[in-house]
């Protein structure tokens, strides 16, 4: 079953959030999550 679409509008704040499968990491090293910080800072 698909979820509601999100409600989305100019200046709204947006809970981001990663997490992987059985609290296994998501990342593989710090370089992929300090690149993914940048790409959060980047977007938003």
């Amino acid at each position: 079953m698909s979820r509601l679409l999100r409600i989305e509008y100019p200046g709204a704040w947006y809970h981001v959030m990663n997490r992987g499968r059985r609290s296994e990491s998501i990342f593989s090293d710090k370089h992929d999550y300090l690149m993914f910080i940048e790409l959060l800072i980047e977007i938003s």
